[in-house]
């Protein structure tokens, strides 16, 4: 398995601990570019091959996604066909 199988398999689990750089391993595996400057922590990713989306703010202080966060990335990424 890769490294992007092992972030989406991981992902999938609903982790409480899933980790920024982790996330952003994930959107580079999966085609996603960081984009633009966005205000504040938000932080914006486009993947050309299908024009599609996702907004998302840094976590801070510390460095792990809220579940709330990990929901709506896990929707996303279905709803783009890559779970």
């Amino acid at each position: 398995m890769g490294r992007r199988e092992d972030l989406l398999a991981r992902l999938q689990t609903k982790p409480r601990d899933f980790r920024w750089q982790e996330f952003t391993t994930l959107m580079k595996c999966l085609g996603y570019q960081r984009v633009g400057k966005q205000p504040g922590s938000a932080r914006r990713f486009f993947r050309p091959a299908t024009n599609s989306k996702i907004l998302i703010h840094e976590p801070h202080p510390g460095n792990t996604l809220k579940a709330y966060q990990v929901q709506e990335v896990l929707n996303k990424l279905h709803e783009e066909g890559e779970i």
